[in-house]
């Protein structure tokens, strides 16, 4: 019987198309000619060909590669950034190929995060496409002796219109490559409505290869005599081996090696280099199998009092510290030290709230999330001769190659870093800890090793999104208009994942800035924040701060809304004037920018769902529509959901409908789209299924089954996504699409039944 692997590998059926990717520096980098040997995996061409950058080359038969620097990891880079190039260069998408780089400096930043790779490389792809291009023109120019200017470039090849001839990229490439590059910045672009390639719908260029089942991924790896590695880790945060049955485990069959991996007793000092036991044997069942022999006394760390259930005394203690400093040295005793400060403060909150017509107060609980990408964590890393090799999918390349530098005592450049397709990313392959584990392993093993984490080691050692609290009061005149907001945040902060000496912050997404809505738009607004200590890692999670931030300030929005009986989006359109009233001006300028751009956003989302009209409903079914907006990573996004919630309170999200802007040019439609889409089911999941339980300093959930995610019954009916145009520059989309599906999907809630979700998830919530 094949597997289901091996029966799409032989299945095929899409045959070899090719594709297109690529890299190219950011802002402020030069574009110089190579005139030396590129890094791998430039492979070699058809003659020497025309090759203006390490990460462009077009040989002497017309075959135009580019390299995809980047991590693609679903968000769809290793397609759009090629895009830029190709249009520019006027090449044929048909005749472009695309070979993922891997980790080499010659290629610059190689993270992938914070929806930043199209801003970071929009203007300066299609510059070089553009530079490439103009060389060929000239080159042909040259080659028919008359001017550049009788001459175009179109689908990858140079025409002269007056004569009828014509000329193939491959056959300029060599001639070309003699010619001086034009300096990037002065190089002349195609206006925008020229433009042929970007804002159409292209498949991704790795689709064929994953429906055949080829091997993309980290955890498709094999090498010759591959070895294959498991580590159970501490189960309580901060523990560490006592001792264990390593004589029993190394008799397993099939087990090579057995041994403690201890970051302290190794002189290192790392973070995320979790203690723990190493097994290590000739195939990933036999290395699974042993596992389940393994017995270990573990000394248990000192965060064993973690748990939710201390949420609301921390709350408590909190805002004690800021009400008066000496009840808050009297409060009880706590294993969780805290600190507190001011994050902005604008005009008289507490006055303001006095004289307010209308006036609501709520919290708003949400819980540490795992990032649970589907491809777990994992890493094949081979030592030998005092260098080692890596295989593994990462966000942060230049990170985990230091790190592992760092443990193994060498110098960077004797770590090779091969960049895999990433199952998911979300925040967690920005971090090294599997990458570390790997190569402590493969220092041991005379041999290539692969280690493969299981769900249960990835859901309960995970770099989390931080759990949170936050209390909310605001006030509304008698005209409808905002005038007060206090919002105090409680964070969480792990001291061992510290920054130097920097002052303690809590991870990210938990963290106020001042600059969060509605600041800048209201008159009177205080924002406070409290730090609390836990020993639970943290790390960032799709949309940092916002996924948070816009729950709690579009869901209170809604509430405020409600107090003073006004409509939901009119009241947010009220505010959304443009006009700040702020008495600070540290987020007054971001405020009022981003406020045009949000109402447009609301009412295109708004009228597509057609905002104000009845729901048709049935006996026994109440119906909802809840609306949210919010901007991040310089994207702006609305929502509008529609539920429907039966007499069992059985919820079912029936469509949403989604409005975005993220500047002039949508580089590729069709991955634009899915960006959107995958936002609403990420965000949606999260919502109504995941939440962890702290106990005993664990992670209680372990797998699928009680961290579950959407599953296609539950995902919408419909997804309709609008994109509006602006005149801003282009920026990411794996992010904003993100942080107003929570709040709209709890605004609709509440319009069908009355239920307010101020807690995660929201299936522990009763909507009977």
């Amino acid at each position: 019987m094949s597997s289901r692997r091996q029966f799409l590998q032989h299945s095929a059926l899409l045959g070899s198309g090719l594709a297109l990717a690529c890299f190219l520096p950011t802002r402020g980098d030069t574009l110089p000619r190579v005139r030396k040997p590129v890094p791998a995996p430039l492979p070699p061409g058809a003659g020497p060909g025309l090759q203006p950058h390490v990460l462009l080359r077009i040989d002497t038969q017309g075959h135009i590669t580019l390299v995809s620097k980047l991590p693609e990891m679903g968000q769809g880079v290793k397609t759009s950034l090629p895009m830029l190039i190709a249009e520019e260069l006027e090449a044929d998408w048909r005749a472009v190929q695309v070979v993922q780089a891997d980790f080499d400096a010659a290629y610059g930043p190689q993270t992938a995060g914070g929806s930043q790779s199209v801003p970071q490389h929009f203007d300066a792809f299609l510059r070089l496409g553009a530079m490439a291009r103009t060389v060929l023109l000239q080159a042909a120019a040259d080659t028919w002796q008359v001017p550049v200017s009788a001459c175009q470039a179109r689908l990858g090849v140079v025409h002269h219109a007056a004569s009828g001839r014509q000329l193939r990229y491959g056959e300029l490439a060599a001639r070309a490559d003699q010619l001086p590059l034009p300096d990037a910045a002065s190089v002349v672009l195609k206006p925008a409505a020229a433009r042929s390639l970007l804002g159409t719908r292209v498949p991704g260029v790795d689709n064929a290869a994953i429906v055949t089942g080829q091997r993309l991924f980290g955890i498709d790896i094999a090498l010759p005599g591959m070895l294959h590695a498991c580590c159970v880790k501490a189960p309580a945060f901060g523990a560490r081996v006592r001792q264990a049955n390593l004589d029993e485990v190394k008799r397993q069959p099939g087990v090579r090696d057995a041994f403690v991996i201890d970051q302290e007793a190794a002189g290192q000092d790392l973070q995320g280099l979790m203690p723990g036991v190493a097994i290590v044997a000739e195939s990933t069942w036999a290395a699974q199998r042993a596992r389940r022999a393994l017995r270990v006394v573990w000394d248990e760390g000192p965060h064993l009092a973690v748990t939710r259930e201390h949420w609301p005394e921390h709350l408590r203690q909190a805002q004690a510290w800021f009400d008066d400093a000496s009840a808050a040295s009297a409060a009880s005793a706590t294993t969780t030290a805290h600190t507190a400060h001011t994050v902005r403060r604008d005009g008289d909150v507490a006055q303001a709230l006095a004289q307010a017509a209308h006036r609501a107060e709520a919290t708003y609980q949400h819980p540490f999330l795992p990032h649970a990408t589907l491809e777990p964590q994992n890493a094949t890393a081979w030592w030998q001769g005092g260098r080692i090799e890596l295989w593994a999918p990462t966000q942060h390349p230049a990170g985990g190659v230091n790190r592992v530098a760092r443990l193994l005592g060498i110098a960077p450049r004797k770590v090779t870093l091969h960049l895999t397709r990433c199952g998911g990313g979300f925040g967690r392959r920005l971090g090294a800890d599997y990458l570390l584990e790997a190569a402590a392993i493969a220092r041991r093993v005379n041999a290539p090793v692969k280690l493969t984490w299981s769900r249960e080691d990835d859901t309960q050692h995970d770099h989390y999104r931080a759990g949170g609290m936050h209390r909310l009061r605001g006030g509304v005149d008698a005209q409808g208009r905002l005038i007060a907001w206090e919002q105090r945040a409680v964070g969480f902060a792990n001291p061992a994942q510290r920054d130097g000496s920097g002052p303690l912050e809590p991870g990210p997404g938990t963290l106020l800035s001042g600059d969060e809505f509605p600041a800048g738009l209201v008159p009177h607004g205080l924002w406070l924040q409290h730090t609390l200590t836990t020993g639970v890692p943290l790390g960032a999670w799709r949309s940092p701060g916002s996924n948070v931030f816009a729950w709690v300030s579009q869901s209170f929005l809604d509430e405020l809304a409600h107090a003073a009986g006004q409509d939901p989006l009119a009241f947010r359109l009220g505010l959304l004037k443009g006009t700040s009233t702020s008495t600070s001006t540290s987020a007054s300028a971001s405020a009022s920018a981003h406020a045009q751009r949000q109402r447009t956003v609301l009412q295109t989302a708004a009228q597509a769902a057609g905002w104000g009209t009845a729901l048709p409903t049935a006996p026994g079914l109440r119906r909802g529509r809840g609306i949210a907006s919010h901007s991040s990573q310089g994207g702006h996004a609305a929502m509008v959901v529609e539920v429907t919630v039966d007499a069992e309170g059985q919820l079912r999200v029936d469509r949403v409908v989604a409005a975005v802007d993220v500047g002039a040019q949508i580089v590729n439609l069709s991955g634009a789209e899915q960006q959107v889409q995958g936002a609403v089911v990420d965000g949606l999941s999260a919502l109504w299924h995941q939440g962890l339980d702290i106990d005993a300093g664990r992670i209680v959930q372990s797998n699928f089954h009680d961290l579950r995610l959407l599953r296609l019954p539950e995902a919408p009916a419909r997804i309709d996504v609008h994109f509006v145009r602006s005149q801003h520059p282009s920026t990411g989309l794996g992010e904003p699409a993100l942080p107003p599906v929570a709040p709209a999907v709890c605004n609709a809630i509440f319009a069908a039944t009355g239920v307010r979700i101020r807690d995660w998830p929201l299936a522990r919530t009763s909507l009977i």
